[in-house]
C-alpha cells in the first residue's frame, strides 16, 4: 500500500482539503500506515483533525528551509495509524510566493515524500488549488492523483484545465497515473447537481469518474468544525460511508 497519492483541483471550495482528510483516516483507521502532508500554504488540515489548538506551529515549510528535521513536524493524531505534516508557519505568515519558490527550488520534499514510501506509508498530499509550481512538484513526486469535483456549475469550466494540466505531468513523470475524478458536494434532491453529474459522466470516459459520489451533508461541516474527520465523528453519516467506500475502491486500485 506505499503509494503517494495526490489530491488536486483547479479551484478551491470543492472538498478537495476534507476529501484528503477523510480519505487518510479510512485508511488509517483499517489499519493502513498513513502520512497525510499539507502543501496548501493555507495550511487547513490542522482544522480537519483537530491539530489547529497551538497555531500553525512547524511544519512542511520549516523542514524545506532546513530549520526543523523530519522528527520535528511529523504530528501524531488521535487514530494509532495516522501522522500528519502540516503546512507549517507559513500558513500563519502568509508569504505564499516565498513558499512557492521554496518548494520549486527544494529537492527535499521529493526525498520526504519517497521516504515515506519506502518506508511503508500509504503519502496522500493535501495540495493548493491551481496547477502552480507547488502542485507540479508534488505530482513530480507522486504515483497517484485524484481529482475532486464539486456537483456546481462553476466546477465544470475548470475541468478541461485541471485534467489538461495532470495529462502534462504524466507525459513528462510516466510512473504517475490518474485514478480519477471524485464528484464531491452532491444533492439528490438538487435538480441541477443531478444534471451536472449526469453531464459529466457523459462528457467523460467512464473509467475516469468513480462511481462512488460524496454527498453534501451537514454532518461533514460540523465534523470539520470540531477537528475530526468525518469517517469518525459520524460513520453512519452518508458522507462519511461514501469515503470509506472511495477508500475501498482505491485500496484495490493502490494495490495493483
Amino acid at each position: 500500500m506505499s503509494r503517494i497519492l495526490a489530491v488536486v483541483s483547479q479551484k478551491g471550495g470543492v472538498g478537495k482539503t476534507t476529501t484528503a482528510i477523510n480519505i487518510a483516516a479510512a485508511f488509517a483507521r483499517r489499519g493502513v500506515k498513513t502520512l497525510l502532508v499539507d502543501m496548501d500554504p493555507q495550511g487547513s488540515v490542522r482544522f480537519g483533525v483537530g491539530l489547529q489548538g497551538s497555531g500553525a506551529g512547524p511544519g512542511i515549510a520549516d523542514y524545506l528551509t532546513g530549520a526543523r528535521e523530519l522528527t520535528a513536524i511529523v504530528r501524531a493524531t488521535a487514530l494509532p495509524f495516522l501522522r500528519v505534516l502540516l503546512a507549517g508557519t507559513v500558513a500563519d505568515s502568509g508569504d505564499h510566493a516565498a513558499y512557492q519558490a521554496l518548494v520549486s527550488s527544494s529537492t527535499r520534499l521529493g526525498e520526504l515524500l519517497s521516504r515515506a514510501r519506502d518506508r511503508g506509508y500509504l503519502v496522500i498530499v493535501d495540495t493548493p488549488p491551481g496547477l502552480g509550481p507547488v502542485v507540479h512538484r508534488v505530482l513530480a513526486a507522486a504515483d497517484r492523483v485524484v481529482v475532486p469535483l464539486q456537483c456546481e456549475p462553476l466546477a465544470l469550466q475548470t475541468t478541461s484545465q485541471i485534467l489538461k494540466g495532470i495529462r502534462t505531468a504524466v507525459a513528462e513523470h510516466p510512473k504517475l497515473k490518474l485514478e480519477g475524478i471524485i464528484l464531491t458536494m452532491f444533492e439528490d434532491q438538487n435538480a441541477l447537481s443531478r444534471r451536472i453529474a449526469d453531464y459529466v459522466r457523459q462528457q467523460l470516459p467512464a473509467d475516469l469518474v468513480f462511481d462512488v459520489m460524496i454527498p453534501r451533508t451537514p454532518a461533514t461541516v460540523e465534523a470539520f468544525a470540531a477537528g475530526q474527520p468525518v469517517v469518525l465523528r459520524t460513520p453512519d453519516d452518508a458522507a462519511a460511508a461514501a469515503y470509506v467506500a472511495l477508500a475501498d475502491v482505491l485500496q484495490r486500485r493502490l494495490a495493483k
